[in-house]
């Protein structure tokens, strides 16, 4: 990613951005969740830039800061629609104040989140809108916000488009640059690939079986009852995979002639309609945000770069 352009690195977590460190990445980290009270002395060490919403928040980096003798910049997220986190734009005027009275803080920026939680989708409309909001603080609190962060993968189609000139000048791209699609429609962004990830699971077993369960049928290990249908016997292969480890439904098998049927902990049960396979053969799956999501967090699962 820093090869390709990038200006920072950024993650949630601040284990993650201190095993980044500890292995030799240099650049500057933002974390991008606000952090919680309990790992703002880690923050200020390891982190250039966070996101926050809560002053409480605020004034401990501030003083964690003045410890450790060094400034932190901060991004005031504001709500925009999509309700995850974010300042609600009324409150905004207050805290800025607030801000403005502690020491070793930068108020480096302002941004905004729109299609995670909600779905609320960066509209022209709604860009135009927190510029308008931007332009409105700085004047009246006389800043200048260095870095004006307005969204993620979700407007990389707004950005593709011709659109009005706007204050934006960072964006925080994840699943645009893994996958190669935005994520308003998941539709491919030009020139990138989205197969740069791909799963291969091992087969455990493969046999002639009854399609639907038979016997008294009640809950499944995850509380539900599992609706089958019958055609009659089908080959039904195992992967050693499971719900610990990845989102099944986000998972593409490449072989046209595979069906995930379901899954447990530690198991996924497909329908090979070819039956070519056999024990100890791998079945390999395209990858969507959610499953790639929890198999690169995955202990379990071997990482293989080419």
């Amino acid at each position: 990613m820093l090869e390709g352009g990038v200006i920072g690195i950024a993650d949630s977590r601040i284990e993650n951005i201190k095993k980044m460190k500890e292995n030799g990445i240099r650049t500057n980290f933002m974390q991008l969740r606000t952090p919680m009270i309990s790992e703002v002395d880690d923050v200020v060490k390891h982190v250039d830039i966070s996101l926050n919403t809560e002053i409480k928040v605020i004034e401990k980096i501030s003083k964690k800061a003045l410890e450790q003798k060094k400034k932190h910049k901060i991004i005031l997220m504001v709500e925009m629609g999509d309700l995850r986190e974010g300042i609600p734009k009324e409150n905004l005027d207050q805290i800025i104040k607030k801000i403005q009275k502690l020491k070793k803080i930068e108020l480096y920026g302002i941004g905004m989140n729109l299609a995670c939680l909600g779905g609320a989708t960066p509209t022209q409309e709604k860009i135009k809108e927190f510029c308008i909001l931007v332009k409105n603080i700085e004047d009246k609190h006389k800043i200048k916000f260095q870095m004006i962060s307005g969204g993620n993968s979700a407007n990389i189609s707004g950005l593709l488009e011709k659109s009005e000139k706007t204050k934006i000048n960072n964006l925080r791209i994840g699943e645009g640059i893994l996958l190669g699609v935005e994520t308003v429609n998941r539709t491919p962004i030009p020139d990138t690939y989205q197969d740069a990830f791909i799963l291969e699971a091992e087969i455990i077993e493969n046999k002639l079986k009854e399609s639907k369960p038979y016997g008294k049928i009640t809950q499944n290990a995850f509380g539900k009852i599992p609706e089958f249908k019958d055609v009659g016997k089908i080959n039904r292969t195992i992967l050693a995979i499971g719900r610990q480890d990845t989102i099944i439904e986000d998972l593409v098998p490449l072989d046209k002639n595979i069906e995930i049927l379901g899954s447990s902990s530690d198991h996924i049960i497909l329908h090979v309609k070819n039956n070519k396979y056999n024990v100890g053969d791998v079945v390999r799956f395209r990858l969507k945000y959610g499953a790639l999501l929890h198999l690169f967090t995955s202990k379990y699962i071997q990482k293989t770069y080419i």
